[in-house]
């Protein structure tokens, strides 16, 4: 079946990015010219994705506000002869059909996916999550639902972290399969000293079958004392067939400060506005830094 519905949990507190987070909800914050969610979007609706749940809390009404429309606003920016700024606010609202649905507690990636139960049905769906950006030539999404619908299963975006990484991760049994695919056999939340199965990490990107769900309904709170998506994965797994794809591109987790830096100066330099200048701005800066440690 054709993978059509994806659903992106928006819940969280944003705690690794206080004071910024405070008010303004992680995912909103400007990535270069664009708020991190949007990126996410973009993916899924270039992966082919028509509808999407965005799972959010009560004090994330402003991603509702970002994908509608903004008549005053673009008739003020029409007025002013800016039309390509008021077809690019347009577009924003036209990516996909969004829906909205509040996780009224904070219990965890799993209870958030498990609240898109009435959203998703029977059917096959996509996990995205809302501040995992990915730069890939193809989208990694449409990597993982190429697979998923050859092989008729769900599937997880997974590539290799350091060992010092692995922890703050799911880490997965695996064997080959074909080329970048593999077999899940089985994984590990935040796996402790002596405990991962590999250093291949579930990095933010998931196509699932509607099974999850049911177990998702009688998965206790685990690791934090919160609903965990990789208890459920981990019955999932062993009950049905699952794959993997070590997918091609680079991730950034934009829900803490490394992250996001790292992103906006990456996505910066490839812009066409900010990217000359921020390139000349880096080469003028490590020519003062080298003249002042001559110094």
């Amino acid at each position: 079946m054709k993978v059509r519905k994806a659903v992106i949990p928006a819940a969280g507190l944003g705690t690794r990015m206080l004071p910024a987070t405070k008010t303004v909800p992680k995912e909103m914050l400007p990535l270069v010219d664009k708020p991190v969610i949007q990126y996410v979007v973009e993916e899924a609706a270039a992966a082919g994705i028509e509808d999407i749940l965005i799972v959010t809390n009560r004090a994330k009404s402003a991603m509702d506000d970002y994908f509608d429309y903004h008549p005053e606003l673009e008739e003020r920016l029409l007025r002013s002869g800016k039309e390509q700024e008021a077809a690019t606010i347009r577009r924003c609202a036209d990516l996909c059909n969004i829906f909205y649905v509040r996780q009224k507690e904070t219990k965890g990636l799993g209870h958030a996916v498990w609240r898109a139960r009435n959203f998703v049905g029977k059917e096959p769906f996509a996990v995205l999550l809302g501040d995992d950006v990915m730069k890939s030539k193809t989208p990694v999404l449409a990597q993982l639902i190429s697979a998923s619908e050859k092989y008729g299963c769900s599937c997880v975006g997974t590539q290799q972290v350091e060992d010092s990484q692995i922890s703050k991760y799911s880490s997965l049994k695996l064997s080959p399969l074909d080329g970048r695919i593999y077999t899940v056999h089985d994984m590990n939340e935040k796996p402790g000293p002596g405990e991962k199965f590999s250093n291949f990490a579930i990095l933010g990107r998931y196509v699932l079958t509607s099974s999850i769900f049911d177990i998702l309904e009688r998965t206790p709170p685990g690791h934090g004392g919160e609903i965990q998506l990789t208890d459920a994965l981990k019955e999932l797994c062993r009950k049905e067939r699952m794959v993997a794809v070590e997918f091609e591109g680079r991730r950034y987790d934009t829900g803490n400060l490394k992250g996001f830096l790292e992103a906006t100066i990456d996505f910066a330099l490839e812009n066409e506005e900010s990217g000359p200048w921020l390139r000349q701005f880096i080469l003028d800066k490590a020519a003062e830094l080298a003249y002042n440690c001559r110094s």
